[in-house]
């Protein structure tokens, strides 16, 4: 039986789009983003982790709703939590937590966000996180700063998380940041009171990504702000740096460049962890 050509005329386009549908995050995996961690994973059952993000929830004037990106909050914690840690989350503000849309969204939601989507718990700790006034960060065996654009308006220029974090150096907990999550690093000090990023080793977003993605109206750019600090930024790059993978170990600071860096990132935090025996 011959099909009507009306039939072809449907079908080919349809299937060309279920197709891209199924294969396109698959190829952009391949690319660099969302990617597999295939390093060696690390267990450290019994201890404690914060993940702090954003409360902003709208880019500059365009009106554009914003927040954490959701893999670098996602992908960290079910990373600590697989690795036995008990895992909690608090935002500057507290509460709900603003999560940047297209995050969550075919083809860039990864795996981690969907298992999100399908979690009460950690759904339950999203909408109603703690606030970091109110959080005794030193009690953690590790800090973990996820970034987003949301980051930047609020995790750099906030004094108590400044605070908050130079009291957790201070107690020997790990330090771990993904992307702009590294601009909640700047207002700490050491224990000598100088600024904690001084001469440290460090990776977040470069400029030359802030660059291609055209958000440049945001007020803190990492790599800007950190080299300004005294910090030794590095970063790797690729035809769109939104496609690089870099992670920096610097004593007790642990950090990502972008959104595929939060598993590497984590498990190198538990990987102090276990060495240092805390």
């Amino acid at each position: 039986m011959k099909l009507p050509k009306i039939f072809w005329f449907i079908a080919i386009p349809a299937a060309a789009i279920i197709l891209m549908v199924i294969a396109l995050p698959a190829l952009l995996r391949l690319a660099g983003i969302n990617p597999r961690y295939d390093g060696p994973s690390h267990a450290v059952p019994g201890r404690k982790v914060l993940i702090v993000t954003t409360s902003h929830a709208v880019l500059g004037d365009s009106g554009k709703a914003t927040g954490v990106y959701a893999s670098e909050m996602t992908v960290p914690y079910y990373s600590f939590l697989d690795g036995g840690m008990t895992v909690d989350v608090a935002s500057i503000d507290g509460g709900a937590i603003p999560i940047e849309p297209m995050s969550l969204r075919w083809p860039l939601l990864a795996p981690e966000d969907e298992r999100f989507l399908a979690d009460p718990v950690l759904g339950n700790k999203v909408r109603n996180s703690l606030r970091v006034d109110d959080v005794d960060f030193a009690s953690y065996d590790a800090i973990f700063l996820a970034g987003g654009w949301g980051a930047s308006y609020d995790l750099g220029q906030s004094d108590v998380l400044g605070a908050r974090i130079t009291d957790a150096n201070a107690a020997g907990a790990v330090l771990g940041s993904v992307c702009h999550g590294a601009l909640g690093l700047l207002k700490a000090r050491t224990p000598q009171g100088e600024p904690l990023v001084k001469g440290r080793r460090l990776t977040a977003v470069t400029d030359k990504q802030i660059a291609e993605l055209r958000i440049t109206m945001t007020p803190l750019h990492p790599e800007r702000e950190l080299r300004a600090a005294g910090a030794l930024y590095e970063s790797a790059t690729a035809f769109r740096d939104m496609l690089a993978s870099h992670v920096v170990v610097d004593g007790n600071l642990v950090t990502g460049q972008n959104q595929n860096d939060g598993a590497e990132t984590a498990h190198k935090m538990m990987e102090f962890i276990e060495k240092k025996g805390l």
